[in-house]
């Protein structure tokens, strides 16, 4: 990796901290490339962002495809709700993809609005 990788990975971890910050529901965030590799992530240390990264290009991938079939348009998000929390999925320009893990009482329209924004400082980056 070098000094410019280096560098960017060190503005997308910020990039994470501070939505991290912002929202304290915030469980775990990670930006993955769309092919599913992992390159910037704040995950606790039982999870494996591999396997998080694979999952959330498939999602993302499966999500844009189902999107265009039935003429939802381009792909703006993708939130899984289970009886813990939320998952959410979003596009971070063309080569990356934000994923965010909440717990059950975050407020959506806020982590909404905070991870568009993070998605347009990452798709800057990346």
């Amino acid at each position: 990796m070098d000094m410019s990788e280096s560098n960017n990975v060190e503005e997308l971890e910020d990039i994470l901290k501070n939505l991290t910050a912002n929202i304290p529901e915030i469980l775990a965030t990670a930006v993955v490339s769309v092919e599913g590799l992992p390159i910037a992530s704040m995950m606790p240390q039982e999870v494996d962002d591999t396997r998080i990264a694979a999952m959330t290009a498939a999602m993302l991938s499966l999500g844009e495809r189902a999107a265009l079939e039935l003429n939802k348009g381009a792909l703006e998000q993708i939130l899984i709700r289970g009886e813990n929390g939320y998952l959410m999925v979003m596009g971070a320009g063309p080569n990356a993809v934000l994923t965010v893990s909440a717990t059950k009482d975050v407020k959506l329209g806020l982590i909404f609005l905070d991870c568009k924004r993070a998605c347009e400082k990452i798709s800057k980056i990346v």
